[in-house]
């Protein structure tokens, strides 16, 4: 048995958790929402300096929560090494090779991405864990929407990716433009909940296009244009319309371009993972999709999906496991089929 103390800090969460052997014994998040909701985004030197405050007691409670009282029962440490704000990357990295040097255990640098991927897989007292098969892997948050083959642990290739807005940033900019609020994809998600997504004509960036990019910069044009001529809605029946119609044009795109990755690299499974995987629509859609064209769909538990330290111990007992355990590197911007990731 592993028992592994994971710490995640690549944005404006601060996130500590144990994790045994996969299984999620405590995970512990700090959110700074509230410090960055005035700005309609994360400020980085306000994150790196609220991780500093943070960090000391979310482990300290992810280690009393796990009922582990004594330093000694912790064989190894895994850190979030990028990508992600190099100064909140940071904290947590220092954090982390501080305690592995004075408890002498191993310290494990996991890829952010690479986290999200063991989301499904992770266990605890209220879900039990997918296996890590083979898989096409749906990676959809605020800094990245990608298409991933995932072939084995450290077998990724990178099929496509956004060209400019991820999904997450569609929906937060959306709502900055609404005036309803940060982060945006919840506030759109529970107000669409109520609309209809058939009110507005929105583009489907790239859906037509014969790859497996996406480009959602077009679809917050057409919101800016639309609020320019139309002004803001003056109702919150035609608020959540518009709500509906903006998130309805971010889902038709991903579930094609998901089934579309499906088909190319002949694969029958697929797992939506990252914030923008606890998108009500987005899952409801996936499902849909998967009932109608027969292939098999994995989504992380909500808790799972926003940024965690769970995810990250997971995939760190995954790679001791499996003998390829790498020691921190500190990125700010790194592929997920970078080399250094991928297994001998």
């Amino acid at each position: 048995m592993t028992l592994v103390l994971a710490i995640e800090s690549s944005c404006d969460e601060t996130a500590a958790a144990v994790v045994e052997d996969g299984h999620c014994r405590s995970s512990v998040i700090r959110s700074q929402v509230d410090v960055h909701a005035r700005f309609g985004g994360v400020v980085p030197e306000l994150a790196s300096r609220y991780h500093l405050g943070a960090v000391v007691p979310v482990i300290e409670e992810a280690m009393s929560r796990a009922g582990v009282d004594q330093w000694s029962q912790v064989d190894a440490l895994a850190v979030t090494e990028g990508p992600g704000l190099i100064g909140a990357l940071l904290v947590g990295v220092q954090v982390a090779q501080g305690l592995a040097l004075a408890l002498g255990r191993p310290l494990v640098g996991i890829h952010h991405m690479e986290g999200h991927l063991f989301s499904p897989c992770l266990s605890d007292e209220h879900a039990r864990a997918e296996p890590f098969l083979p898989h096409i892997a749906l990676l959809v948050s605020g800094g990245h929407t990608e298409l991933v083959d995932v072939q084995a642990l450290g077998r990724y290739t990178l099929l496509g990716s956004t060209r400019d807005d991820a999904a997450g940033e569609a929906f937060d900019k959306a709502a900055k433009m609404l005036g309803i609020g940060y982060p945006g994809g919840p506030v759109i998600d529970r107000l669409a909940s109520t609309g209809n997504a058939l009110a507005y004509a929105f583009p489907r960036g790239m859906v037509d296009q014969d790859n497996l990019d996406f480009s959602f910069s077009g679809l917050k044009t057409a919101l800016l244009v639309h609020l320019e001529r139309h002004g803001q809605p003056e109702t919150a029946a035609a608020l959540a319309d518009l709500c509906a119609a903006f998130q309805s044009a971010i889902v038709d795109v991903l579930v094609t371009k998901a089934f579309r990755a499906l088909q190319r690299a002949r694969r029958n499974r697929l797992h939506v993972v990252g914030g923008v995987a606890a998108n009500r629509a987005l899952r409801a859609a996936i499902h849909k999709a998967a009932t109608e064209r027969g292939f098999d769909v994995a989504t992380p538990p909500l808790r799972y999906c926003g940024d965690n330290a769970a995810m990250i111990g997971a995939a760190a007992c995954a790679r001791l496991a499996a003998g390829l355990a790498q020691f921190p590197s500190l990125q700010a911007s790194i592929s997920l089929d970078d080399p250094r990731l991928q297994a001998p």
